[in-house]
């Protein structure tokens, strides 16, 4: 059969698309340099690395951050350090002088603030000096911005080019699609790409119910989040109850051990092992060695 050269009927003109078609080499033009974001969490910014040839050998090295321009989920069950993480991110990028976009879906400003002062002390910070480089925008008490992914975006999208942010923090995205978990995915993707359109390095939370299992990146919602990220990192605890777990974990029956791993990164490589994980008494959370040393 002759091999007709006409576009089907389903298609535009030809120059409606071709927008959307790359060379690689034209691509690469676009494509930003990857660098890495220290997130002002002890024992985390080493576990991202590039390669690099030297000598003719290639080695790995430490990239000192989260890679720049990444959409990083965080999840896990309550109370396992995620809001914590995602506060030192803000008051890290925020006290060397950046912009941050801190979306609190979860605690209205007043209160996330607070709690973002208070973890700025906690790391040593003053946090009179840098406060105003924390942006917020508040879908807790604002259901419409909530409710309506349009409108969240353009209200990010004003900030963002009023105030030149280039971080974001979303406290958490599941409660962007809570009572509506079937369209997890639309969401997620959209915000997904609002963070690449605009070339924000972004820190989700995303909440995982109780029941899954505590060390996947399972979360509500499914893998929505997971599978449209850049990366994942999974927080857990386990309470020990036996000998068994005791001697794994090196602790005592009654003891509560912190858990964290890195479930993929698709713009570095990654440490992949599981980490011990602590909060101190001042809400401080550092990633601790591998279990098994």
């Amino acid at each position: 059969m002759e091999q007709s050269n006409e576009y089907p009927s389903y298609y535009r003109e030809p120059e409606v698309v071709k927008e959307s078609i790359y060379k690689g080499s034209e691509a690469l033009q676009k494509a930003p340099e990857i660098t890495g974001v220290p997130t002002g969490i002890e024992g985390l910014d080493d576990l991202f690395f590039t390669v690099k040839e030297k000598n003719g050998k290639l080695e790995k090295v430490s990239l000192g951050g989260i890679p720049k321009y990444s959409v990083f989920n965080i999840t896990g069950v309550s109370d396992t350090g995620k809001s914590l993480m995602a506060e030192q991110f803000a008051v890290e990028q925020a006290r060397k002088g950046q912009k941050v976009a801190f979306i609190t879906v979860e605690t209205p400003a007043n209160f996330v603030i607070a709690s973002i002062k208070y973890r700025a002390l906690a790391m040593g910070y003053n946090f009179d000096e840098f406060e105003d480089n924390i942006i917020l925008i508040d879908a807790a008490s604002h259901s419409k911005i909530r409710e309506n992914l349009p409108d969240l975006l353009a209200t990010l999208a004003y900030a963002i080019k009023s105030y030149k942010i280039d971080y974001t923090v979303i406290d958490s995205i599941t409660g962007l699609f809570e009572n509506k978990e079937m369209m997890a995915r639309a969401i997620v993707r959209r915000v997904f790409n609002f963070m690449k359109k605009w070339y924000q390095t972004a820190i989700f939370i995303s909440q995982k119910r109780s029941g899954h299992e505590e060390l996947s990146a399972e979360a509500a919602g499914g893998y929505a989040v997971g599978h449209i990220v850049d990366g994942t990192m999974v927080v857990a605890k386990e309470l020990i109850t036996s000998q068994y777990q005791a001697r794994i974990y090196k602790a005592k029956i009654g003891d509560l051990v912190r858990l964290f791993r890195i479930d993929g990164c698709r713009m570095s490589g990654h440490d992949t092992k599981t980490h011990f994980m602590e909060i101190t008494d001042t809400g401080i959370v550092k990633i601790k060695e591998p279990i098994g040393g």
